[in-house]
């Protein structure tokens, strides 16, 4: 089974990330947006029970925390990915972190860029007239994160939620 840990924004952010990935992104159908904390991995040598336990932990440790989306960016030279950017917070880099090493298999391939992806697997030509459309939009939104999921790939290619992680109360 394929796994992949993520944070959900706010309806709001939602529908609008959603308004450009029915349009732009072959994801659409499969996954509602998201913050990709771990990307896809599969359990060798730990059970799922394990993963539960550790995330568990790891949600007790932390406290819920804003985060700021601040502008249209892009992947481009290396995939014609369009992305909401984030600004990185150091509770969402230290999230990142924690799934990242102990039993957790550590196979991220680029630097951790929190992002809510809107626009992917385009021809050159439309992610240029795509994304030089969307780089100009005003972005600014703000969500309070206080919860992660453990998702999981079902045969259809859709990712359905196997656990939600609440963080500690704010003290």
């Amino acid at each position: 089974m394929t796994y992949k840990i993520v944070i959900f924004p706010s309806q709001h952010i939602q529908d609008e990330a959603d308004a450009l990935r029915k349009r732009y992104d072959p994801e659409y159908p499969n996954i509602a947006p998201h913050i990709t904390i771990k990307s896809n991995f599969s359990l060798t040598d730990v059970t799922e029970k394990d993963i539960i336990q550790s995330l568990e932990t790891i949600a007790k440790q932390m406290e819920s925390f804003s985060i700021h989306l601040s502008k249209v960016s892009s992947f481009y030279p290396v995939t014609n990915t369009i992305y909401f950017k984030i600004e990185p917070t150091t509770a969402l880099t230290t999230l990142f972190e924690k799934t990242h090493h102990g039993i957790f298999p550590n196979q991220h391939q680029y630097s951790f860029v929190p992002h809510i992806t809107i626009a992917q697997d385009l021809l050159n030509d439309e992610y240029s007239d795509v994304f030089g459309s969307l780089q100009i939009s005003e972005i600014s939104f703000d969500d309070v994160i206080d919860r992660f999921h453990l998702c999981y790939k079902q045969d259809d290619s859709t990712w359905s939620i196997k656990q939600t992680f609440i963080f500690k109360e704010n003290t």
